[in-house]
């Protein structure tokens, strides 16, 4: 069974941020699958995809606020018993620009506090993730007050594509795996901007 978390913060002000990109993508995927997300044994939401893979697959919304997304992935891994390599975290990446996608089989936060509890819980950075990239916008405007904003008008159809995209490797990630992600949806590597990610 595979595990596909979304990151991102609760609540109705942050449904359409920047930040709350991976929960968009695992909306998109619950409407694909006519899957609902209800509780999860853990601080969550979850829906069963039962058509997503030869198992299912679990699609997972911490309900933690972001800094604190290790505690919910980890606790539902340990419950259903989901190996690290069947994970997949898809969250928001500032320094690549809006619409480009990169995945990865393991490596370092990268400044996203997301990710940063999720490797804390684990103890390992051995977990895939697929960033989604959201630009950063201006440099003058604080990087907080970035992400925790809307797309703007002109935004929001590149937004909708990359989240139907991100979608789309999703499901490449259940049916042949991170590598697979890698080779179809990376495309040309983007220079790191340095940008840090805030809570």
């Amino acid at each position: 069974m595979k595990l596909i978390v979304g990151l991102g913060n609760p609540g109705r002000k942050y449904r359409d941020t920047r930040h709350n990109v991976g929960f968009a993508v695992l909306d998109e995927l619950a409407r694909r699958q006519d899957a609902v997300f209800e509780s999860a044994p853990a601080e969550a939401l979850m829906a069963r995809a039962r058509r997503l893979g030869a198992e299912g697959s679990l699609l997972l919304k911490p309900l933690t606020f972001m800094n604190l997304s290790g505690f919910a992935v980890s606790e539902v891994a340990r419950y259903f018993r989901v190996a690290l390599a069947d994970i997949l975290v898809v969250a928001d990446d500032v320094s690549l620009p809006l619409g480009r996608m990169r995945a990865r089989a393991r490596g370092s936060d990268g400044g996203h506090k997301g990710y940063r509890s999720i490797i804390e819980q684990f103890g390992t950075p051995e977990f895939a993730r697929l960033r989604v990239g959201v630009g950063r916008g201006d440099p003058r405007r604080d990087l907080a007050d970035y992400v925790l904003a809307g797309f703007g008008p002109e935004e929001r159809a590149s937004a909708g594509e990359a989240i139907g995209r991100a979608a789309d490797a999703a499901e490449v990630f259940v049916s042949d795996g991170i590598e697979a992600v890698m080779n179809r949806f990376n495309g040309e590597i983007e220079k790191e901007s340095g940008a840090r990610h805030p809570d």
